[in-house]
């Protein structure tokens, strides 16, 4: 792992505090594998987010990360969309680290960026900020775009570093919210070992499989479409949870009798694999989606859409993403694997070869860990010519295990 020049090997960073909001679907699992990683280096971390949905498989996975954060989980009422509730959350965020006082407060998403940034008092912490797509996805001529685009660019001033998970998103940030006030880096998101262990599947998996949350910006609406234009009949399983399920499953009985849709709900990636042959991706709008990571990491071949980091995840494949909303051109590509499998699963083990080159959790926490480094080295000179003495070191609060 990267330290900084006079730290003897040790990390500049010793106590990282990370805030979100929902603990559910990619953003989360990020944390999860950043908190984990940061563990094994010596750095004690911990977590502010809401309360998990109810799904169980949320649940479960938080009640599992709670051990692991040094500087304890702390799950507060958060609300989706910007209210007085957040100046209620800036202030239990603030107490906290005041309390816990960490090199580092991590905002992840558009909730959590707003709290990371505004929460640390003075030079007590670095703020970084990570979008995950959030306010990102918005169009600025929207109403909700342009409020959330104009908060953007007002936190900038309180945003001492920015990570961006695909280039895609960086190149999204300068054009709708603008230059950065603060250093910048790209920094993919990555897998761990086991992840790269192949996943079998039975003879009872049904042709294609969709994961992700059951909401329309992941495109299950174009799915369905899709399926109603295919030559032959299908079967393809719905994973996931989310607000329009249940317009989903009316969409599905539509779509005629050739297409059968089964909606299992929510279950792990790697259980849910075994459910299907080809894994599809229809999203109207991504960032850098863990779940094709994962699909590509289990030997799965995988349809998608051009979105978000697609294409840095497809490398020299990239040719084979097709356009987002565009049910004809998923169709023909869920025909064509259909008509070829051998070729199909040349593809899949194509892209299985990429993504572990280039797509791990050592370097995804590696890399996190050094541009923590960095910027606290930044700040440590930048107070040095300030007041022409080296800052005092702060008092760590006596914290083992979770709950604090």
């Amino acid at each position: 792992m990267p330290s900084s020049p006079d730290s003897g090997g040790h990390p500049a960073a010793r106590k990282v505090l990370h805030v979100m909001r929902l603990p559910m679907g990619g953003l989360f699992r990020h944390v999860r594998d950043l908190v984990a990683g940061q563990q094994a280096a010596g750095i004690a971390a911990g977590v502010v987010c809401a309360e998990p949905p109810d799904d169980g498989v949320s649940a479960k996975r938080l009640a599992e990360l709670a051990p692991k954060c040094g500087l304890g989980l702390h799950v507060i009422p958060m609300s989706r969309l910007p209210g007085v509730g957040d100046a209620a959350n800036i202030r239990e965020v603030a107490a906290l680290t005041d309390w816990l006082k960490p090199d580092i407060v991590h905002g992840h998403g558009a909730k959590g960026g707003l709290l990371a940034r505004f929460a640390p008092r003075g030079d007590r912490a670095v703020r970084v900020y990570t979008p995950h797509g959030g306010s990102l996805h918005y169009k600025a001529s929207s109403p909700q775009g342009f409020a959330y685009l104009a908060a953007e660019r007002l936190m900038r001033r309180w945003t001492d570093g920015l990570i961006f998970e695909s280039e895609f998103s960086r190149a999204a940030y300068l054009a709708k919210v603008g230059r950065p006030g603060a250093p910048t880096a790209v920094i993919h998101n990555g897998l761990t070992e086991e992840e790269f262990l192949p996943v079998p599947h039975g003879d009872a998996a049904a042709d294609f499989l969709f994961i992700g949350e059951l909401r329309m910006l992941k495109g299950v609406s174009t799915l369905i479409e899709a399926a109603s234009m295919l030559p032959r009949p299908v079967r393809i399983r719905v994973v996931g949870a989310g607000p329009d399920r249940a317009r989903f499953e009316a969409m599905a009985k539509a779509a005629g009798p050739a297409v059968r849709f089964e909606f299992t709900g929510a279950m792990p990636a790697r259980d849910a694999f075994r459910l299907g042959r080809v894994v599809v991706m229809p999203s109207w709008n991504e960032s850098l989606p863990y779940v094709a990571l994962e699909a590509a990491a289990a030997g799965l071949p995988l349809i998608a859409t051009r979105v978000g980091g697609m294409a840095e995840i497809f490398g020299p494949d990239a040719t084979s993403l097709i356009p987002p909303q565009d049910a004809a051109a998923l169709a023909a590509a869920m025909t064509a694997a259909l008509a070829d499998p051998e070729r199909t699963a040349v593809s899949a083990v194509r892209l299985r070869t990429r993504v572990m080159a280039h797509f791990s959790a050592r370097l995804m926490v590696e890399g996190v860990n050094g541009f923590y480094d960095r910027l606290i080295e930044t700040r440590k000179a930048r107070l040095v010519a300030r007041s022409g003495h080296p800052p005092v070191p702060r008092a760590t609060p006596g914290l083992t295990g979770a709950g604090q």
